[in-house]
């Protein structure tokens, strides 16, 4: 009992300020069923982040609080199991917390259209410097040019554009330069910038053979030559199936250089994963060539195709 006690209060520590501590959580983790006053502040951590949505918080760990984890460890790219272990302890203290001095100091709140107040014109000023807020004077209401001016951001910078200002458009806000009205943003460049690093990496692996469950150049499977590329090129650590590299994913209907590009080949689902070179060519360790690279239109693949989705760096 003793030791249950002292858990539960190194669990209170952690919570104890609005940034979560670096400090491990136990052998605890928070998970679906459980309830004591550290799910509410787990709960009141995740929604001033923008994830939890209901109106209050409570001390039971439901249904829509286990949604809420896993939107969050989608977009800080964790294992998507919806329990809050030390992996996603630590991002919550990262996530949203590295604001610099130009952006907007509530990065951590939800901006959507019909809201008003400061922050929503705080808002506007940054996006009219970066070129995408053409009216020429801000204001303190969210309306639908906002909006617009939201959703051209997230699609010039890789995110899902549903023109709602939350932590992963706020990161972009204050990482992706100061653009100019006349010019376009400076992530564009760093985008085909790093989409060539990928695929240059990756192509110093032709020939290297398929090994089931490998990882290295030695002999690499699918996912293990795609985290492998990504590890080396941009410093990005992948999931290590497809089927949740697939998850973390935002999906676009038509592959650009650099994407991945999925396929359903040997269970439901995704299965297989290559990196698209663009003239409807991918890369990828199959398991009858090893690495190397082929058409999409090839009778095998294209009956197979599920879909593209960028991965953001």
């Amino acid at each position: 009992m003793k030791k249950i006690i002292a858990t539960m209060t190194v669990a209170s520590a952690l919570f104890a300020s609005p940034m979560v501590s670096n400090a491990a959580f136990g052998d605890q983790n928070l998970r679906s069923g459980m309830k004591n006053n550290d799910v509410k502040q787990l709960q009141q951590v995740l929604k001033q982040k923008g994830y939890f949505k209901n109106s209050t918080t409570t001390t039971y760990f439901g249904s829509i609080t286990k949604q809420s984890v896993v939107n969050f460890q989608k977009a800080n790219r964790l294992a998507v199991d919806g329990v809050v272990g030390s992996a996603t302890f630590k991002a919550l203290k990262v996530a949203g917390s590295n604001q610099s001095s130009n952006t907007v100091t509530a990065g951590s709140k939800v901006l959507k259209q019909g809201m008003t107040g400061s922050d929503v014109q705080k808002l506007q000023q940054i996006l009219k410097q970066k070129g995408y807020f053409k009216n020429s004077a801000t204001t303190t209401y969210f309306g639908s040019a906002t909006k617009q001016s939201v959703v051209n951001f997230q699609k010039a910078n890789r995110l899902v554009a549903d023109g709602i200002v939350g932590p992963a458009t706020w990161k972009a806000l204050g990482n992706s330069g100061s653009a100019s009205t006349t010019s376009k943003p400076s992530s564009s460049t760093n985008t085909a910038s790093s989409a060539s690093k990928l695929i240059n990496t990756g192509k110093k692996y032709l020939g290297v053979k398929y090994v089931w469950g490998g990882t290295t150049p030695s002999g690499f499977d699918c996912s293990g030559f795609l985290d492998y590329v990504y590890k080396e090129a941009l410093g990005v650590k992948l999931p290590r199936t497809v089927a949740d590299i697939y998850k973390v994913g935002v999906s676009v209907k038509s592959p650009s250089v650099g994407d991945l590009v999925f396929f359903e080949t040997y269970k439901p689902g995704a299965s297989h994963a290559g990196i698209y070179l663009g003239k409807g060519k991918f890369l990828h360790s199959s398991s009858s060539k090893g690495v190397g690279i082929s058409e999409m239109s090839n009778s095998y693949w294209s009956q197979r195709y599920l879909g593209a989705k960028k991965i953001n760096y």
